[in-house]
């Protein structure tokens, strides 16, 4: 196992207690999500501000950060992937908070009062709650004999072909309806695909104000550029009939994003190295 699956694989609970006291860190992602990103989105939208299914589409999926698959791709590219994972929850509730407000400001309340919160508090529950716990209790069965390290060893080992898994199927059951749609989705595109450029100088310059390392400066654009559309989605099916188009507009970036990761993968490393200054500018 080499040195990026290490990463990716195995961030031990002290060490995720350690992060969660990592203010600079938790600043930046706080500030580059929720004050950066909204100016940016809101800028990039007002290309497609006279279609309200594709508008409604890209603020839910672009307003909110990503809290799951982010870690693997963040990890593969060296990132500080234990801090992202310290933070999630604290991403979770704040967008839980934030995107009704940013809505309410970007759209109006017809929306808003549109939009039901329950899968955010079922993605709360499933993504952050239960794995955490389930991850204390084989931590904690690991530590005391080897069916304990090794019943950890296999469920390390299975955490990225599930990921993926997931996202295999969330995409492939919205797959033909993109395909339909893909006049009205192709639209989108640009804007995604400007995004996730936009979001590495600004991800970048947001972590040098914060001081951040090397490995906090490439988590921290991660963080930046990676979207929740999984926690989105459900969001998007429940939406009334006048924005059916919506749950496609997700999928669209979902698409564009996974394309987009692999090259994070590449060029992040390359852009954010041991010697990239962290002062302050």
């Amino acid at each position: 196992m080499g040195p990026n699956e290490t990463v990716i694989l195995g961030p031990l609970l002290v060490d995720i207690a350690r992060a969660v006291r990592d203010l600079r860190f938790i600043g930046a992602t706080v500030t580059l999500n929720f004050v950066f990103v909204p100016l940016i989105v809101f800028g990039l939208s007002r290309f497609i501000a006279g279609d309200q299914a594709l508008l409604v589409g890209v603020l839910l999926v672009l307003l909110t950060p990503c809290i799951d698959y982010v870690i693997v791709f963040s990890g593969l590219a060296g990132a500080s992937s234990d801090r992202l994972l310290a933070t999630a929850p604290i991403l979770m509730l704040a967008q839980m908070v934030a995107l009704p407000a940013y809505l309410l400001i970007f759209i109006g309340p017809e929306v808003v009062s549109a939009v039901d919160p329950k899968p955010f508090v079922e993605a709360l529950v499933i993504l952050i709650i239960i794995p955490l716990a389930m991850a204390a209790m084989t931590q904690k069965l690991a530590a005391r004999n080897r069916v304990g390290r090794a019943v950890m060893a296999t469920m390390e080992s299975l955490m990225v072909p599930l990921m993926m898994s997931t996202l295999a199927i969330v995409v492939g059951s919205q797959i033909v309806g993109v395909g339909e749609e893909v006049a009205s989705l192709w639209t989108v595109v640009p804007i995604y695909v400007a995004f996730l450029i936009v979001m590495v100088p600004v991800g970048l310059a947001t972590s040098r104000i914060f001081r951040l390392d090397t490995g906090s400066t490439r988590a921290a654009v991660f963080s930046g550029a990676t979207r929740n559309s999984l926690v989105v989605l459900p969001l998007a099916l429940a939406l009334p009939e006048p924005f059916t188009l919506v749950a496609l507009v997700v999928v669209t970036q979902t698409l564009v994003e996974l394309v987009g990761m692999v090259v994070y993968v590449k060029v992040i490393p390359r852009i954010v190295t041991q010697h990239t200054p962290t002062t302050p500018i």
